[in-house]
């Protein structure tokens, strides 16, 4: 994780460095786009529960809407010695699972309707277990600064772009003599690269969640047989998000889910936000192993 943030940081050196080889003033774009992104991010990771819950239409509940869902996430939360997080609700079919908020004080548990008819109650509390663990490590946060960074990258270079754009290659614009065709490929291919690692970090941080929902609650089979159960129904058209308009959550929450619910299995796990199931099920049988439990 900390070397995938030491290049998002390289990466916003080399843009800057790019950027100031031909315009003089790399400092001023760097501190620009940061304040624009950082804003957003902090504004995003502070009210993060709030936005999340609107965003994926969940409906946050009390013990006596569903007691065996709000048993198994305090019984987890228990556990994990955090206090118990709100619990939610989103109406819809495909079975999925997310947890938001900025720490433990500020949680939200949320599953859809059809998890809670998928899943059996150990695979069910493995899945909270995986939740509980982004809660605890504050992912919200990791991923905001993750955001944050690719964010400024991006946003630096569309400012280079248009300059070059509405500035022309020449005259005054190009204080330092720099190379116009080194500025074009830093401003195509590093904000690629930021969104390469941004997608790595989001991979890295759901198989620590999985480690820790896993050794958590004792159990990495139950937590392999449901992400299966659920990546396999993503696959399924009649299941997946996004064929119905009334109760869909919104795309940009995709990294959230324990099962990215758009996209089922990527084509390229570099592409995508979530390592593929077969991988996270094979760490998960090395854990069993390591755990002295079997994982089929």
């Amino acid at each position: 994780m900390a070397a995938l943030f030491f290049v998002l940081t390289g990466l916003l050196m080399l843009v800057g460095y790019a950027i100031g080889a031909y315009f003089g003033d790399p400092l001023v774009f760097m501190f620009l786009g940061l304040l624009l992104a950082g804003g957003i991010n902090f504004g995003s990771y502070y009210w993060s529960d709030k936005l999340v819950v609107k965003m994926t239409r969940a409906k946050l509940i009390q013990e006596s809407d569903n007691p065996t869902l709000f048993g198994i996430v305090r019984k987890v939360a228990n556990e994990a010695n955090i206090p118990m997080p709100k619990v939610g609700i989103v109406n819809n079919p495909q079975p999925n699972a997310f947890a938001t908020g900025r720490g433990p004080s500020k949680a939200v548990v949320v599953a859809t309707s059809g998890i809670l008819t998928t899943l059996n109650p150990g695979e069910l509390e493995a899945v909270i277990g995986h939740e509980i663990g982004h809660v605890v490590h504050k992912d919200v946060l990791l991923s905001s600064v993750a955001a944050t960074m690719a964010g400024v990258i991006s946003y630096i270079g569309n400012i280079a772009m248009f300059s070059m754009m509405f500035g022309g290659y020449g005259g005054s614009n190009n204080k330092n003599g720099g190379n116009p065709l080194f500025l074009i490929a830093a401003i195509v291919l590093v904000p690629m690269g930021a969104m390469f690692v941004q997608l790595g970090i989001s991979r890295s941080v759901e198989y620590n969640a999985d480690d820790y929902g896993a050794k958590l609650t004792h159990n990495p089979g139950a937590l392999a047989s449901a992400l299966v159960k659920i990546s396999n129904q993503a696959k399924t058209r009649s299941q997946g998000f996004g064929r119905n308009s009334n109760n869909s959550p919104s795309p940009a929450t995709a990294s959230l889910w324990i099962v990215n619910p758009f996209r089922g299995s990527s084509l390229m796990e570099l592409f995508s936000t979530h390592p593929s199931t077969e991988h996270r099920v094979e760490r998960l049988r090395k854990i069993g192993e390591e755990m002295g439990v079997y994982v089929p």
